[in-house]
């Protein structure tokens, strides 16, 4: 673009507010959502949860199927933003306590209408294309 072809810089529209005034989260977190969900573990761990319902630690270790070490600290990335709710049994049972672990609506709809939709439109595109 030649230097005589740029808008005025009063000319430049704004974006609207990222989000209404009475939205319930702000924007930093929503975006602390995206950065969650944008690691590798981290997004198949909240998968392996939306398709699965609820899960112990050990049954999502096992299917995700990360190292030890690194496993709790993306869920607890995921309880952190609000994408996976924690819940533990009050009474345990002959096999102790446990934890459980189920995706959130946020952390459906994200991966709903974010990233699986990204993935949706880019398989459209390949299939209108190939």
């Amino acid at each position: 673009m030649a230097e005589t072809d740029r808008r005025p810089t009063d000319e430049v529209r704004q974006p609207e507010p990222p989000l209404p005034e009475e939205s319930g989260l702000t924007l930093e977190e929503y975006l602390a959502m995206q950065q969650a969900i944008g690691h590798p573990t981290r997004f198949r761990i909240l998968r392996t949860l939306v398709v699965n319902d609820e899960l112990s630690a050990a049954e999502l270790k096992s299917a995700v199927g990360v190292e030890p070490h690194n496993f709790h600290y993306h869920l607890d990335e995921l309880v952190d933003v609000g994408l996976v709710d924690k819940r533990q049994r009050r009474t345990a049972d002959s096999q102790g306590f446990y934890t459980y672990y189920r995706p959130t609506a946020m952390g459906d709809g994200i991966l709903e209408h974010g990233v699986a939709e990204l993935m949706r439109r880019e398989r459209e595109f390949n299939d209108t294309y190939s």
